[in-house]
Order: C-alpha cells, then structure tokens, then sequence
C-alpha cells in the first residue's frame, strides 16, 4: 500500500492563480476599446445637448419678447426626445434606466414637473462635462496613433511641422522622433488606464437624474412591459401553432404515406415485382416531399442563410424570390444578436408577400441601416396602398414579433399608395 501524500495547505484552500500579463492587458484592451465607443457615442449626444442648451438659452432670453413662449414647447420636446435617446443609449451599456412617463411640453406645467428639472440638470452636465470627456475620448486615439507612429513619417513632414500632438518644436534627428513614439506610448497607457473611468464619469450624471425618481409612479412602465412580454408570449404560442400544423397536416401525412406504400411493396414484391417497383418509386417521391416541407418548417424557425450569409445576404435571397422586382439596400457593418436579425428577416419576408399579394405593385425597396444602437428597416413599395392592420395581411404579427423585442413599428399606407412600412430594433438584444 502506498501513503496518502501530506497536504501542505494544512486544510487551507489553494490561493486562486493570479491572471498572467497577456490576460491582464488583454482585459484591460477590451474595457478600453469598450469605454472609447462610449464616450464616442456620448460626445454624439452631448453635441446634440449643447445645442439644445443653446436654443434653450435664447427661448430664455427672448421670453420677454414673446418669441422665447412661442419656442418653449419645441425646446421642451427636444429635451424630452434626448432625454429618451440618452436612456436608451446608457441602456445598451449596462443596466436599463427607466424613466418616468411622458413629460409635460407646456411651459407652465414644465416649471413645476420634476422629472423636466432633473433633464435640465442632465442637459447643462452632459452639454459640458460630457461634451469634454467624449472629446477626449475621440482625440486621444488619435493622438495614440499619430505620435506613436511618429518615427515612421516625420522625414516626410514640412520641417516647421510641430512634432508632437502637444505642438512640441519640430523633431530635428531620430532621437528626437523617438522620443516623441515614447509619448505615443504614454497616450496607450493613458486609454488603458482612464477611459474606462471617464466612461462611467460621463454616462453617471444620465444614470442619476434620468433615471425615475422615487416619487415617480413606476406603473404605466410595469404595465407596457407586462404588455410587451404578454405579446412575446402570444407570438412564441403562435408561431408553435404554426409549426405543429406545418408538421401535422403536411410532413406527418407524407411519411405516412411513405410508410402505407412501403407496406404495400413489401407484400407485393413476391408475387408482383413491377407493381411493388411502382410503389416504391411512389414512396420515394413522397419521401422527397416530406424531405423538402421539414426544410420549409426549419427554415421558418431560423433560416440558415442569416448564419452562413448574414443579413444583406439572406435579405438578397428574399428579393431574388420575390415575385414583385425589389432592390436591398443594406448598410449594417457590425453583426446584431440572431434573434434581431432572425426577426428582420421575418419583417421582410412578411413585407414582400404582402406586397406580392395585394399590392399590385410594380417594385419594392428594403432598406436597413444601423444607427446609434438600432437597426432601421423601411420596406416601401409603389402599390395601391391601403394596407390595414386589422384586415388579416400578417401586420398583427408583424407588430408582435417587434413588440417582443421592444422595438417600434410605424405604417403610412394611403389609398393609391405608396406603403412605407418603417420598423425600429434594439440591435443588443
């Protein structure tokens, strides 16, 4: 027999091993890399707040005029609208901030409503501090690449040029290029270090004051999301009903099929080889049959085509079948999550069978692009128009699947046409 080895932690647990170097800056890359598109896409919406800011000045400045009252309710509806677009923004980067129902648009209800007040607050905070932090955030990879790579060019620059971003004299030899590589280095280390705090320094003053207050009444939002997951829901049934019958009454009954004239070729092989011949070519064929409609149904469950060819590729596959003449514009460079994409790709596919059966159109156009954290999707066709919601053309699915994903959906169908069916998708999801 052989001793147990002593263990030499006397009953204590093993220290967990500490993250080698390469983990440890490769962490800190991407926390970087994550930081700088959120100030990039923070100095977006501090731009658009300082403007705001601006035209909230001069409404204030000229209400003694009369044109500041006359501004006022289009200042308050920008404000809101930012607001809006901030939490959603903030949204796709950490938790939902929820904000309290709509807010008052008339100056004198606006004076008193808190949740206005706290976008005031937001706004002045955003419009400057944010604006800085994000101008920061754009600039210093710039200045990261333009120093670093210093060495590589500067024979090339005018001699008057300044050497470095920080406008430093001119480099007069190699020494002088390399040092100023070194500083580009210092620009790397500054990104890695800082901009993850400067991220949340700048999403901080959103996350505080447009977030609902506690004296907000939460329940119009508790009931729009049990709203919203009551549809997810429906759909889900819906589309299990949809599958269950696609498999009962067409492939269950072709593989029955298969199976009756098997039994009958079986029987009749012996005493009748040319009848159990035919029989057995029936069989196949409706085996093919069978074949063919459960790669219907799975493609209906989530096409293939979106994994092997993306989105632009399996949208080119729905026109390149549509019985109406369509042109696919899509701009979309980044991947979005797979049930996005698998339920624009039902839009479509609904969208052009409508309009292939109903329309009367002569061409279609589908255009996606993707915009600030959203994918945008406009179907339009120049048909008879008409389209209604509740006159069983697939829109009440439509609205549901989007619903579920609490995208947005507007429809303008006027008789004689044009149909314009613009749709909106959180693409994180």
């Amino acid at each position: 027999m052989h001793a147990e080895p002593a263990d030499i932690t006397d009953g204590k647990k093993a220290a967990p091993a500490r993250p080698g170097i390469r983990e440890t800056f490769v962490r800190a890359a991407g926390a970087a890399v994550a930081a700088l598109e959120q100030l990039a896409g923070g100095l977006g919406t501090a731009a658009v707040a300082l403007a705001v800011l601006l035209w909230l000045v001069l409404a204030a400045v000229t209400v003694p005029l009369g044109i500041g009252l006359l501004m006022a309710p289009r200042v308050l509806r920008a404000l809101h609208s930012l607001a809006g677009r901030e939490r959603a923004r903030l949204g796709r980067w950490g938790p939902e901030v929820i904000g309290p129902g709509p807010a008052p648009t008339r100056l004198r209800l606006a004076l008193v409503d808190t949740t206005t007040r706290r976008e005031l607050r937001w706004l002045v905070r955003h419009a400057t501090l944010g604006f800085l932090l994000g101008l920061f955030g754009v600039l210093l990879p710039l200045m990261a690449v333009r120093d670093g790579l210093f060495p590589a060019y500067w024979q090339l620059m005018p001699k008057d040029t300044n050497s470095t971003s920080l406008g430093f004299d001119p480099a007069q030899s190699w020494p002088d290029a390399l040092a100023v590589s070194l500083l580009g280095l210092g620009w790397i280390a500054i990104i890695l270090g800082l901009t993850p705090g400067m991220a949340r320094l700048q999403a901080a003053p959103g996350r505080r004051l447009l977030s609902a207050g506690p004296d907000v009444d939460l329940s119009l939002r508790v009931a729009e999301l049990t709203a919203t997951r009551a549809a997810a829901l429906d759909a889900h049934a819906t589309e299990l009903r949809r599958i269950e019958r696609s498999l009962h009454d067409g492939t269950q009954n072709r593989i029955v099929t298969v199976t009756v004239l098997l039994g009958a070729a079986r029987r009749m092989v012996a005493r009748d080889p040319a009848g159990a011949d035919e029989l057995l070519e029936r069989a196949q064929g409706a085996a093919e049959q069978a074949l063919a409609e459960l790669r219907e149904v799975a493609r209906g469950i989530l096409p293939p085509v979106l994994a092997d060819r993306g989105l632009a590729g399996a949208l080119s596959g729905l026109a390149a079948s549509c019985a109406v003449p369509c042109r696919i514009d899509v701009d979309a460079p980044a991947r979005c999550a797979a049930s996005v994409e698998a339920t624009a790709y039902f839009v479509v596919a609904e969208a052009l069978t409508n309009i292939a059966k109903h329309s009367q159109a002569d061409h279609a156009t589908v255009t996606v692009r993707s915009r600030g954290g959203l994918l945008q999707l406009t179907v339009t066709d120049d048909g008879r128009g008409g389209a209604d919601e509740e006159g069983g053309s697939g829109l009440t699915g439509i609205r549901r699947r989007i619903a579920a994903l609490d995208g947005t959906l507007a429809l303008t169908s006027p008789k004689g046409g044009p149909t314009t069916l613009e749709v909106e998708l959180p693409c994180g999801l």
